[in-house]
């Protein structure tokens, strides 16, 4: 999930670069979506496991 804020990243950049600046902010916006979403999904799956704990096989 980390891999797509890197390469709308990098296309903002790029479109940014190049003078198109309502890709580079749409761009910019979607990625700032996903990685919150990946920010909320790893603090899920942490409380998660804290609260499961570790099981003794």
């Amino acid at each position: 999930m980390l891999g797509w804020v890197v390469t709308f990243l990098i296309v903002a950049l790029i479109a940014g670069i190049l003078g198109f600046g309502g890709i580079a902010g749409a761009s910019i916006e979607i990625a700032k979506i996903i990685f919150f979403i990946a920010v909320v999904l790893f603090l899920v799956s942490a409380v998660v496991g804290l609260v499961r704990g570790r099981t003794r096989v």
